[in-house]
């Protein structure tokens, strides 16, 4: 609840409010419209409140750097999908590399010597 965290950080309930409305938090509500703060959404008014304590930052700023910082977790999320769809694929081709008949479009049928055609070959 509000009160609570607003306790828990030695902050006024006015701030958390602010902050929901500027959209830099956005806590659940529960069917009486009481707001309730996840752990995620407290790391997230850690982060804030560092910006604003430690770093002098603004609100402005504040929803730029939450902005610039979401939008490189999900940039993050596709380079792990993108390296992981290599892995797969490189994977994929080594196998295929390693018996050629199973990557040809057509089946690679292998010659058969017999030990007569042999023995002609070498007259």
């Amino acid at each position: 609840m509000i009160s609570a965290v607003a306790e828990m950080y030695g902050i006024h309930p006015q701030t958390l409010r602010l902050y929901e409305r500027e959209g830099l938090l956005k806590p659940s509500r529960t069917e009486g419209n009481t707001r309730l703060y996840t752990d995620e959404d407290l790391q997230r008014l850690e982060f804030i409140l560092s910006l604003a304590r430690d770093l002098g930052v603004n609100i402005s700023g504040m929803a730029i750097i939450l902005q610039m910082r979401e939008r490189m977790e999900e940039m993050q999320r596709q380079i792990q999908e993108f390296v992981q769809y290599i892995q797969q694929e490189v994977l994929t081709r080594a196998t295929a590399a390693a018996d050629p008949a199973k990557g040809a479009i057509v089946p690679v049928r292998r010659p058969i010597v017999s030990p007569n055609m042999a023995s002609n070959k070498k007259r």
